[in-house]
């Protein structure tokens, strides 16, 4: 029996759907949102009609025919902290992400669509490894300062399956591992894969300097900067997230350009670029204290995974750790369509969304 599945990705400026048949890919396509379009709307949420209609638009421009879906699986929105895998969509899900979502983002949208499509369709529809996984122990929520607790966040989506897809290449289950997956995009996460969940990790803001993101900096000066009088709230967040990192140094967020600046003898270019991969390489360190030291394998993932310069430097100061694999792309898509395919399979099983 083979399984058709819609999987749906909506972003602040696109709508990402792909259509697969069990593991095959029979299209992707990304539904853009020119930045006037959206500016028409007050809030995320009055995007929905909009979003959904063009969705079926496309379909039915592809000629297919919904009801020959088995299930629609959806990003997960922002959420009261769940767990990794499938949740089923239901009402107060939907209920969550339109009405009393933890803050406003373009995937809370995700549901809503899958919903409607899979019940036109007649199949269920599904979220899977939602942003807001939480997995926690007690002792990795404490961060040093009662007031603020550490909290779980990060590139979850395709780095679980990634974890997967690496535990499959081994021979042996995913739970049964222990597996440190660094997420190299715009913005970079480390998490540590244990027993079938993210027990930890290295967030965004807490570790390496990504493209745009500043990642972890010696707080202090952080606060004086803060009450300097130079920079109000919202000039200081862009340059902790959005003028940071790769931004900052060499005016440019591409991975690429840093390579060619590199290439033409740029030794700053060279030193940023490589103090990048030291640092990632560091947080890779830090979370194998977590398993002392019993790493069963690294994989680097994402979009700068493309580079083997960069990854090179990194397996070099960590390949002591364990063994590395590299499984560059963002590969959202796939891992939508995949965790829909195990839960169809009866490989996994779908959780009821409770609060």
């Amino acid at each position: 029996m083979t399984y058709k599945i819609l999987a749906i990705n909506p972003g602040s400026t696109s709508t990402k759907i792909a259509l697969y048949e069990d593991e095959k890919e029979i299209f992707t396509y990304a539904i853009d949102h020119p930045v006037e379009v959206i500016d028409k709307f007050e809030n995320v949420e009055d995007q929905l009609h909009m979003r959904e209609q063009l969705v079926m638009s496309y379909l039915k421009e592809k000629g297919f025919d919904i009801k020959e879906l088995s299930a629609v699986v959806a990003r997960g929105g922002m959420l009261p902290p769940v767990k990794s895998g499938a949740y089923i969509i239901n009402n107060l899900m939907l209920d969550r992400v339109e009405k009393r979502p933890v803050m406003e983002h373009a995937s809370n949208l995700a549901a809503p669509i899958a919903y409607e499509i899979a019940h036109d369709a007649g199949v269920t529809a599904y979220i899977y490894d939602s942003v807001m996984t939480d997995e926690f122990p007690d002792i990795a929520r404490i961060s040093g300062m009662p007031d603020i607790p550490r909290t779980s966040s990060s590139h979850v989506l395709n780095t679980r399956a990634m974890a997967i897809k690496a535990a499959k290449k081994l021979g042996k289950k995913y739970e049964d591992l222990n597996i440190i997956v660094a997420h190299l995009g715009g913005g970079i996460s480390i998490n540590l894969h244990h027993g079938g969940q993210i027990v930890d990790l290295v967030s965004d803001d807490e570790g390496p300097f990504s493209p745009e993101r500043a990642g972890r900096v010696p707080c202090r000066e952080l606060i004086n900067l803060c009450y300097s009088g130079k920079y109000d709230k919202k000039t200081m967040h862009r340059k902790l997230r959005g003028k940071g990192g790769l931004k900052a140094y060499l005016n440019t967020i591409d991975a690429r350009d840093v390579e060619s600046m590199i290439a033409e003898g740029n030794e700053q270019a060279k030193l940023i670029y490589e103090a990048m991969a030291y640092q990632i390489a560091k947080g890779i360190g830090e979370l194998a204290t977590v398993v002392e030291g019993n790493v069963d394998v690294i994989v680097l993932t994402g979009g700068i995974a493309h580079s083997k310069m960069l990854t090179s430097w990194i397996e070099r100061r960590v390949s002591f750790i364990g063994k590395v694999e590299i499984m560059p792309g963002e590969n959202e898509m796939e891992a939508l369509a995949y965790g829909a395919l195990r839960v169809l399979k009866g490989e996994e099983k779908a959780r009821e969304y409770t609060e």
